[in-house]
């Protein structure tokens, strides 16, 4: 896997707290890669010393193949960021906004028109070019953001909180531009406490807790790592379902409808040599379900409170 983004024992501290306490993170290339965390636990930290906002404190950050102390220059210029707080210039229209975002970029002028004109396209917001982005409702500015950031074609984008405030509808459209992004070959780095979000868009996710990651995987990967997961076996008569509690034990049966929950890490070969076990009982199982906690299951269980709950901030603490 080439790696997009990298960083190595990342620390970071605020009035003597360790908001990043030697972090380790690895992004591959053309995927989407969430860092998720509670309030305070130090997300937006991490994010602002990749895009070289911020210093770190010690430990090596690379971004784009360019070391972010070293060279911030190289790695601006391949990256774009769409913040927690819109960019959008309300005063300016749609298309004004991506003209602006072009001028800064130091494109031409015809190269500028061009690409605005694709990304209002591309957003769906033709229609409301030469419209005020005041007139703008949240989703639409969202996307404008989005747009802005795109103007530059960066291929490495970092996301704060990109749908936070956005109606399930907006959010949805965010969510299948993000894909676009990946399919086309952008590597995207996400932060959320939408963990549904996460769960839909990312390749890779790490658990951020107390400035250090408590967890890191696949999504399917982290469900499976804590207690809960279960394989439900489905019957259409008792015979069946007795002879197959007697042959795996431990099951727990539901009599309406006729089912056994089985523990299990819901993997494939699990799966498999359950069915294994059975023997010539899995004939009479007509139904196989995999049932695994979900992400909220597994915020709660690696740092001991659901994503609702706000601890100090103390990204903010400078």
């Amino acid at each position: 896997m080439t790696s997009a983004i990298t960083a190595t024992r990342l620390r970071k501290s605020f009035g003597g707290k360790a908001v990043l306490d030697g972090i380790d993170l690895e992004v591959g290339a053309g995927t989407t890669f969430s860092l998720l965390g509670p309030n305070g636990a130090g997300k937006t930290t991490t994010v602002q010393i990749m895009s070289t906002l911020v210093h770190a404190d010690g430990g090596e950050v690379r971004v784009a193949g360019h070391d972010v102390a070293r060279d911030p220059a190289a790695v601006r210029a391949a990256i774009g960021v769409t913040g927690q707080f819109s960019a959008v210039d309300n005063l300016l229209t749609g298309e004004e906004n991506l003209l602006l975002m072009a001028d800064l970029h130091h494109l031409g002028r015809a190269e500028g028109r061009r690409r605005a004109a694709a990304l209002l396209g591309q957003f769906g917001l033709a229609e409301s070019a030469a419209k005020t982005a005041a007139t703008y409702s949240g989703g639409m500015r969202r996307r404008l953001d989005l747009a802005m950031t795109l103007i530059g074609e960066p291929r490495i984008i970092f996301l704060d909180e990109p749908t936070a405030g956005l109606d399930p509808r907006s959010r949805r459209m965010m969510w299948r531009t993000i894909r676009e992004l990946v399919a086309g070959g952008v590597t995207i780095f996400l932060t959320t406490q939408q963990l549904d979000e996460a769960d839909e868009l990312a390749d890779q996710i790490a658990v951020l807790d107390h400035g250090k990651v408590v967890a890191a995987g696949t999504p399917d990967e982290l469900k499976r790592s804590i207690p809960g997961a279960h394989v439900r076996l489905r019957f259409a008569g008792t015979t069946g379902i007795e002879a197959a509690q007697r042959a795996l034990g431990g099951a727990f049966r539901h009599d309406d409808p006729l089912t056994l929950e089985v523990p299990s890490d819901g993997g494939a070969t699990a799966v498999r040599e359950l069915l294994n076990r059975l023997g010539d009982t899995a004939a009479d199982v007509g139904e196989v379900s995999v049932h695994t906690p979900d992400l909220d299951d597994v915020f709660f269980a690696l740092t001991g409170h659901p994503t609702a709950e706000t601890t100090p901030e103390m990204e903010n603490a400078r």
